[in-house]
């Protein structure tokens, strides 16, 4: 005869992911740093129409970005090289219209998860690329592009936006 096992809490079997239990502000800062699927979108150059403040976005990636593989070339150190590098926070989550729908601080801030091709669930870091995610096959890094021609890479909308 077997005897069932008292239930002491929460199995492995169990457990939620973090983003799923946690908000935006509750996260470690390495739970914060994984949430970014690795996607270089919110590296890519926006330009500001002076008169109404609309944002419009370009394919033109900032001079830090290898656009081959998505990452920062100089990640702990990018202000210095950048100044106007963004540092995304929960606040700049909430406020950012340009952050794209897919991003994973968006997603998890709006309730709606991480999508299956993110890194920290497909347990895959090229699953963003492969899922047509990223900047990889379509952003120019701006040391190649004079800034006075920024505006002829204008788009309407990140490339495979709608991919959930």
């Amino acid at each position: 005869m077997t005897h069932p096992r008292p239930h002491n809490g929460p199995t492995m079997a169990d457990e939620r992911p973090f983003w799923e239990v946690k908000t935006l502000d509750e996260m470690s800062p390495a739970e914060w740093e994984s949430l970014c699927d690795g996607c270089g979108r919110c590296c890519l150059n926006k330009i500001e129409d002076e008169d109404t403040g609309r944002i419009f976005l370009t394919k033109v990636a900032c001079k830090l970005l290898d656009v081959r593989s998505c990452q920062c070339r100089d990640y702990p150190n990018r202000q210095r090289h950048v100044p106007d590098c963004i540092r995304i926070d929960p606040a700049q989550v909430r406020s950012l219209s340009w952050l794209p729908e897919s991003c994973g601080y968006r997603r998890v801030e709006e309730g709606r998860g991480l999508a299956d091709w993110h890194p920290l669930v497909s347990g895959d870091p090229n699953s963003v690329h492969a899922a047509g995610i990223s900047v990889r096959s379509w952003a120019k890094s701006e040391r190649r592009i004079k800034p006075e021609n920024f505006t002829r890479y204008l788009i309407d909308d990140f490339p495979g936006e709608n991919k959930d």
